[in-house]
Protein backbone atom coordinates (compact mmCIF):
# COMPACT_ATOMS: atom_id res chain seq x y z
CA UNK A 1 0.00 0.00 0.00
CA UNK A 2 1.24 3.32 -0.45
CA UNK A 3 1.84 6.38 1.26
CA UNK A 4 -1.14 9.08 0.78
CA UNK A 5 0.17 12.46 -1.14
CA UNK A 6 1.31 15.12 0.33
CA UNK A 7 -0.25 18.36 -0.62
CA UNK A 8 2.76 19.49 -2.35
CA UNK A 9 3.26 16.09 -4.22
CA UNK A 10 -0.69 16.39 -5.09
CA UNK A 11 0.08 19.20 -7.48
CA UNK A 12 3.49 19.51 -8.34
CA UNK A 13 2.65 21.67 -11.26
CA UNK A 14 0.81 24.41 -8.92
CA UNK A 15 3.99 25.12 -6.60
CA UNK A 16 3.11 27.49 -3.88
CA UNK A 17 3.00 31.04 -4.28
CA UNK A 18 6.00 33.22 -2.91
CA UNK A 19 5.47 35.19 -0.26
CA UNK A 20 7.10 38.92 -1.10
CA UNK A 21 6.68 39.97 2.51
CA UNK A 22 9.16 37.39 3.73
CA UNK A 23 11.44 38.01 1.00
CA UNK A 24 11.50 41.85 2.30
CA UNK A 25 11.85 40.54 5.81
CA UNK A 26 14.43 38.13 4.50
CA UNK A 27 16.41 40.83 2.93
CA UNK A 28 16.02 43.23 5.97
CA UNK A 29 17.23 40.75 8.28
CA UNK A 30 20.13 40.01 6.12
CA UNK A 31 21.02 43.85 6.56
CA UNK A 32 20.53 44.22 10.16
CA UNK A 33 23.45 41.81 9.80
CA UNK A 34 25.36 42.92 7.12
CA UNK A 35 25.33 47.04 7.85
CA UNK A 36 26.92 46.30 11.00
CA UNK A 37 29.50 44.23 9.71
CA UNK A 38 30.21 46.94 7.39
CA UNK A 39 30.46 49.73 9.59
CA UNK A 40 33.18 47.77 11.98
CA UNK A 41 35.48 46.70 9.11
CA UNK A 42 34.97 50.32 7.91
CA UNK A 43 36.42 51.83 11.59
CA UNK A 44 33.56 52.17 13.16
CA UNK A 45 32.98 51.66 17.33
CA UNK A 46 31.05 48.62 18.05
CA UNK A 47 28.80 50.66 20.17
CA UNK A 48 28.02 53.10 17.09
CA UNK A 49 27.55 49.78 15.24
CA UNK A 50 25.57 48.09 17.82
CA UNK A 51 23.10 50.95 17.87
CA UNK A 52 22.96 50.41 14.29
CA UNK A 53 22.04 47.05 14.55
CA UNK A 54 18.93 47.86 16.88
CA UNK A 55 17.64 50.55 15.22
CA UNK A 56 17.82 48.40 12.17
CA UNK A 57 16.04 45.83 13.79
CA UNK A 58 13.75 47.98 15.46
CA UNK A 59 12.31 49.29 12.00
CA UNK A 60 12.21 45.85 10.33
CA UNK A 61 10.25 44.85 13.26
CA UNK A 62 7.75 47.56 12.88
CA UNK A 63 7.44 47.37 8.62
CA UNK A 64 7.15 43.45 9.23
CA UNK A 65 4.03 44.00 11.44
CA UNK A 66 2.60 46.62 9.10
CA UNK A 67 3.75 45.25 6.06
CA UNK A 68 1.48 41.49 7.61
CA UNK A 69 -1.45 44.32 8.67
CA UNK A 70 -1.48 45.21 5.31
CA UNK A 71 -2.00 42.23 3.50
CA UNK A 72 -4.38 40.59 5.99
CA UNK A 73 -7.10 44.18 5.30
CA UNK A 74 -6.41 43.38 1.58
CA UNK A 75 -7.05 40.19 1.80
CA UNK A 76 -10.51 40.36 3.68
CA UNK A 77 -13.40 40.05 1.19
CA UNK A 78 -15.31 43.42 0.63
CA UNK A 79 -18.31 44.26 2.53
CA UNK A 80 -21.65 43.94 0.96
CA UNK A 81 -22.55 47.82 1.10
CA UNK A 82 -21.47 50.00 -2.10
CA UNK A 83 -19.72 52.95 -0.85
CA UNK A 84 -21.32 55.46 -3.07
CA UNK A 85 -20.92 58.72 -1.82
CA UNK A 86 -24.12 60.32 0.04
CA UNK A 87 -26.55 62.44 -1.78
CA UNK A 88 -28.20 64.09 1.71
CA UNK A 89 -29.42 67.97 2.15
CA UNK A 90 -25.48 68.71 3.07
CA UNK A 91 -24.17 67.84 -0.18
CA UNK A 92 -23.79 71.14 -2.25
CA UNK A 93 -24.24 70.60 -6.55
CA UNK A 94 -24.17 72.84 -9.07
CA UNK A 95 -22.43 75.56 -9.55
CA UNK A 96 -22.46 76.92 -6.07
CA UNK A 97 -20.28 73.90 -5.15
CA UNK A 98 -17.09 75.20 -7.50
CA UNK A 99 -17.35 79.22 -6.66
CA UNK A 100 -17.29 78.30 -3.02
CA UNK A 101 -19.76 80.55 -1.80
CA UNK A 102 -23.62 80.98 -1.91
CA UNK A 103 -23.12 84.65 -3.73
CA UNK A 104 -24.81 84.95 -7.02
CA UNK A 105 -23.63 88.20 -7.72
CA UNK A 106 -20.08 88.58 -9.63
CA UNK A 107 -16.08 89.46 -8.35
CA UNK A 108 -17.22 92.81 -6.70
CA UNK A 109 -17.12 93.24 -3.43
CA UNK A 110 -20.06 93.85 -0.88
CA UNK A 111 -20.50 97.32 0.28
Amino acid sequence: MTAPLTPLEAHPEHPPAPDPVSDVIRWAAFSCVLVPVVLLWSGASLAGALGTAVGLAAVTAVCRVLLRRSEACAARPAPDEEYAPRQGRHQRHGTAARRGGRHSGGNTPAG
